[in-house]
Formats: structure tokens, C-alpha cells, sequence
């Protein structure tokens, strides 16, 4: 059996709920599967409740935004095992009041070029901890100003240069492996090919602060992967994986679990104790 240690739910930007996502594990014959919504921890008990129900082992976690201060880009940082997420709510509440200002903005342009009722944004985004721009999107397809979530009107708003492109405030990601670990967490750098931040995370290693890697993900080759796999266990550090399912939020098709891990995997990051350096 196969393990998906990366999913997201409508708690943050995904499009299904909890319920719905543990159904698909099941069906897809998952062993386990890992929820990791956008800075929240909202969903962690539930899941774990109603996993145990249906046979499916769910383990809490959250993936937390950061940047990276000496290039700009953005980071993020898988937290798993985390014994005291209260001691992240302040960073939690912090990245998502700032997300939430970042929206009224990113709405305010957008109805600019398109009178949507904002209502229509907020139905979109029942059950999220804040309003993302697949919600946005969401909205925009139901009005019928765009034939898709991805695409012509979505470059023209969120592309790197759309008029609705508002940069969020986050988090030092040194700051944020470091309250991982004040709450008994584990901090796995998450696909680091993505956001080209694989000279960070040697940084971060030699600095002693990663407990993990995601190789295994699907916007990264297999090349990528091996690498990664191949740094991990030089520096003796959990390899981690999954689909990071979106359900319709997801510019590619990409189900739950159609990229998984070992279950030996999942074992390791279950039973792994931090060491110190």
C-alpha cells in the first residue's frame, strides 16, 4: 500500500472537505494520508477522528507559509507530528490576517474589470480560514467572465504581472522552523524545485534546522526527485511525498494519491525523534 502525505481541503485552498477527502483515500486504497492545509491546524483532530472511522490513518499536519529574506522568494515548510500546535496559533493568526488584508485587495482590483458581488467570492470560500484566489477564480467562472479557473483571466489578474497580483507579508522561514520545533513539530522542507530553493535548503541543513525533504511531488521530475532522495539520506533527513491535492483548485489533473510514498516512509516519519546539533 501507498501513502499521500500532502493534501489539502476546503479549510485553506483545496476544494473538498474532510469528509470527501478521506472517502477518495479509501476508495483510491490508501494506507495513509497526511491533511496539510495552508497555515491552520483546523482540521487536525477531525481528521484524525473520522480517518480512525473509516481505516484510514490521517495524520495532522499543516503546510506554513514563509520567504526566504536573501532572495525574496517564497518558502514553504511542512509541519508534521506536532505535539503543541497551540504554540504556532500567533504565527498561524498572523499569516492569515495577512492573507485576509491581501484579499480585500486582490478583490478590490479585480471588481475593477468585473462586477461580481463579492458575495459570490465569500460562498466560494465557506469553510477556508481565508479567501485564496482559486476562490476568486471560482467566482468569476460562476459569472461567466471566465471559462476556467486557469487561463486567460486568471494570467490577466494573479500572472506575474495580472493587475490583481498583491504580494502577501510572510514569515522568516528560519522563524518558522523554529516555532515548528518550540511545538514538538518536525519541519520538512516542502518541494524544493518549485520555489527554487534547494540552495536554502543545503543552508538550512547545514544549519541544522530541517528534519525533512519532500522529494517526491509531482511538479518535480524524477531527476529532482533521486536528487533530493539522494540528499535526504546523506544527511540522514525523513523523505517525504504526495500529490498536494487541490481537487478542482489544481491547474493539472491530480487525485489523491496519484503520487504517493511508501508505507516505510510514513513509518519513518512517524517514529523519527529530532536530534539537536
Amino acid at each position: 500500500m501507498s501513502c499521500d502525505l500532502h493534501c489539502h481541503t476546503k479549510l485553506s485552498d483545496g476544494s473538498v472537505g474532510i469528509e470527501e477527502l478521506i472517502a477518495l483515500a479509501k476508495r483510491r486504497g490508501l494506507k495513509t494520508i497526511a491533511i496539510t492545509d495552508h497555515d491552520t491546524f483546523a482540521g487536525a483532530v477531525r481528521g484524525v477522528n473520522i480517518g480512525r472511522r473509516q481505516g484510514i490513518e490521517v495524520l495532522p499536519g499543516a503546510e506554513l507559509s514563509a520567504v526566504d529574506p536573501a532572495t525574496g522568494r517564497k518558502v514553504h515548510v511542512l509541519c508534521y507530528n506536532c505535539a503543541a500546535p497551540a504554540r504556532l496559533e500567533g504565527l498561524c493568526h498572523r499569516t492569515l490576517e495577512n492573507r485576509k488584508k491581501v484579499a480585500t485587495e486582490r478583490l478590490r482590483r479585480v471588481l475593477r474589470y468585473y462586477p461580481l458581488p463579492p458575495e459570490m467570492v465569500v460562498r466560494c470560500a465557506t469553510g477556508s480560514a481565508a479567501v485564496y484566489i482559486p476562490h476568486i477564480m471560482h467566482a468569476l467562472v460562476d459569472a461567466g467572465y471566465a471559462d476556467g479557473l486557469f487561463g486567460e483571466v486568471h494570467e490577466r489578474l494573479f500572472g506575474s504581472k495580472g493587475v490583481a497580483n498583491v504580494p502577501e507579508e510572510l514569515p522568516d522561514v528560519r522563524e518558522v522552523i523554529d516555532l515548528i520545533h518550540s511545538a514538538e513539530g518536525l519541519a520538512v522542507l516542502a518541494h524544493p524545485f518549485v520555489f527554487q530553493s534547494t540552495d536554502l535548503m543545503e543552508q538550512l541543513v547545514k544549519e541544522g534546522r530541517l528534519d525533512g525533504i519532500e522529494a517526491v511531488h509531482p511538479k518535480q521530475n524524477e531527476s529532482q526527485q533521486a536528487q533530493l532522495t539522494d540528499f535526504a539520506k546523506e544527511h540522514r533527513l525523513l523523505v517525504t511525498g504526495g500529490s498536494d491535492f487541490h481537487g478542482m483548485y489544481s491547474r493539472k489533473v491530480r487525485a489523491v494519491g496519484s503520487t504517493t510514498v511508501p508505507d516505510e516512509l510514513a513509518e519513518e516519519l512517524l517514529k523519527y525523534k529530532r536530534v539537536e546539533v
